[in-house]
């Protein structure tokens, strides 16, 4: 799910991890396999303090995770670009149900009873700044070594934060439709001026994200909520090619119908991981409260 949604304009392959309910896992992760590479580099004692990292890195989660999204992006780049080219009012229209209804989770896990004013308001700016983010007109640059590597980076920190689709920054820079030819044609070259750039996003931010969730947690999802919100103009179904907003035409119909279908799809996994989420700690709290032997 995260690899073809990740070839999607607008739809972020964070969120999905959010939905699903393994997105701080997945940022944990990430960071040890940063720590693990900062230290083989840097030293001392490299090759023992890299492995201690890595033995922390929960890999069967990262494994699955690696190979389903291979598997997604080589498999669906083509025909999702030809979707989104063919019919782009109802695939927005679909991918706007689905990230409208995946703004509860963010606020679930941020708690609402303790979401103060100032939160509110941070949570508000965010969704300002994604909003104009997203109404930047695309361009068009050229494609090389420089631009490839930079838009890599920029574009994996998008995927890093729910609410910003990686897809949709490539798209601004003009890279979009080359990256998913590169993918669909296996360009060798490019792929891994493309992969040098997603290790230099995540080592640049994976970081600070993981001491964020973790010491600033509710204010964290706050803003990123707030940053899914202000994103989801992009996914207005209708619109110009210079991202000029238009009032719904005569297929709103359909594209209400797909919307909600999108939303219905989301909203159960969402109440799905809830109870999960729900009965986990329940029973982490009733192993806590058991007589110690």
């Amino acid at each position: 799910m995260m690899g073809a949604v990740e070839t999607i304009p607008g739809v972020s392959g964070g969120t999905v991890a959010l939905v699903v309910g393994i997105y701080a896992r997945l940022i944990r992760a990430a960071s040890h396999v940063v720590s693990a590479l900062r230290a083989f580099v840097t030293g001392p004692q490299r090759l023992q303090r890299a492995k201690s990292h890595l033995a922390d890195v929960e890999w069967r989660l990262i494994i699955p995770v690696f190979i389903g999204m291979l598997i997604a992006i080589f498999t669906v780049a083509g025909p999702m670009a030809d979707l989104v080219d063919a019919y782009p009012e109802m695939t927005r229209a679909a991918f706007f149900g689905m990230v409208l209804a995946s703004i509860s989770i963010p606020l679930r896990m941020a708690g609402v009873s303790g979401i103060r004013w100032q939160h509110v308001v941070a949570g508000i700016a965010a969704a300002a700044i994604a909003y104009w983010l997203v109404s930047i007109p695309p361009t068009t640059i050229e494609p090389n070594p420089l631009i490839i590597v930079v838009a890599a980076a920029v574009a994996v920190c998008a995927l890093l934060l729910p609410g910003l689709s990686g897809s949709f920054l490539l798209l601004t820079f003009g890279l979009y439709e080359p990256t998913l030819r590169a993918v669909d044609e296996l360009d060798f070259g490019y792929l891994a001026l493309f992969i040098l750039g997603m290790f230099i996003g995540v080592a640049s931010i994976v970081k600070g994200l993981e001491w964020l969730l973790h010491h600033r947690r509710r204010i964290t999802l706050v803003v990123l909520t707030g940053v899914m919100v202000g994103a989801m103009r992009t996914l207005w179904p209708w619109q110009t090619e210079a991202r000029e907003l238009l009032a719904p035409t005569s297929d709103w119909p359909l594209a209400l119908v797909l919307g909600a279908a999108g939303f219905a799809v989301v909203a159960v996994l969402a109440v799905v991981d809830a109870r999960l989420s729900r009965k986990a700690a329940l029973e982490l709290l009733g192993n806590e409260d058991q007589p110690k032997p």
